[in-house]
């Protein structure tokens, strides 16, 4: 049986007439990566900093490592690391300054050289944090919530702000964490990142958990088709794909071709088909559906940025 690490039942936190968390309930098992995402102003922040202790809760019972978060707020600060969605360091402290600050605040910690190591810092020791790119600074912040050695790791919206590039080097560096037997808890407003990181999502949506599974037991819930999208060279007659089961609908936008059908058979026998009629084709690609379309499919809206 999997243990349960984090547990949230009947969560309330409003704002006079706004309920940034309405009533919200679930669990975190040990050694997953759990995911609470959500458009901007969903509640997620809310929620994070009631269950670290940093705020308090209208009311609910929120259990993390077995412990009150806001009775025991010392002794848990001591097992968890925190990440906030908004942190900020003098620009005249340096890489290794900030560390050894955040190592007197513990009572135990880990050698900071081999951390730094890991999260690709270990020549940045003696930067200034003013001269540190965004990705840098990120990286620093997760040494810092890294330092006392937790079991339970919160990161608020680490990527926000982040290039590309920097967002993926930061994906991996999540996952490694994990793989070390951390338990990561993670706020996101990006789905893609999401679904390529977490175990289990949350989606919330102003104040309330509109849906929690796996990421892909929740796309496979909403049944939208994949698509297959090419081109063909010279002329094509649409017809001629009727007799391919696995099709459910075919349309043709410009020289583009885009064939819908449920799972992976439509992609084989759409291809097989082509090669088997000798027809060339090119600019072959696939689309399947995502949490966006997960979260569209629930709310009837566009995520908000």
């Amino acid at each position: 049986m999997e243990k349960v690490i984090l547990q949230i039942e009947n969560l309330f936190k409003s704002y006079g007439k706004i309920k940034a968390a309405d009533d919200i309930s679930f669990e975190v098992f040990k050694g997953e990566i759990f995911g609470l995402v959500g458009p901007n102003g969903a509640g997620k922040t809310t929620t994070i900093e009631c269950i670290e202790g940093l705020r308090k809760s209208d009311s609910g019972n929120l259990k993390v490592m077995g412990l009150n978060p806001l009775t025991s707020g010392r002794v848990l600060r001591d097992s968890i690391g925190i990440q906030l969605q908004e942190s900020e360091l003098p620009g005249r402290i340096k890489v290794w300054e900030a560390i050894d600050l955040f190592s007197s605040f513990y009572s135990k910690t880990v050698k900071y050289d081999p951390l730094l190591k890991d999260l690709g810092m270990d020549d940045k020791k003696g930067t200034y944090f003013s001269r540190l790119s965004g990705g840098q600074k990120q990286r620093l912040f997760i040494a810092l919530s890294l330092i006392n050695d937790p079991e339970l790791v919160f990161l608020d919206e680490l990527t926000t702000g982040l290039d590309p590039q920097a967002r993926r080097a930061t994906w991996e560096l999540i996952t490694n964490i994990n793989k070390k037997g951390k338990t990561i808890f993670l706020t996101t407003h990006y789905m893609e990142e999401a679904e390529r990181l977490c175990d289990r999502v949350a989606i919330m949506d102003q104040g309330k958990i509109i849906a929690l599974d796996t990421p892909q037991d929740l796309i496979r819930g909403i049944k939208i088709e994949n698509k297959l999208i090419f081109s063909v060279a010279g002329d094509f007659q649409l017809d001629t794909l009727n007799d391919t089961k696995s099709i459910s609908k075919y349309e043709k936008l410009g020289d583009k071709i885009i064939v819908y059908g449920q799972g992976n058979k439509m992609v084989r026998d759409t291809v097989n088909f082509l090669v088997k009629n000798n027809i060339d084709f090119y600019d072959l690609k696939t689309e399947q559906a995502t949490l966006e379309d997960v979260f569209l499919n629930l709310t009837g809206k566009e995520i908000r940025s």
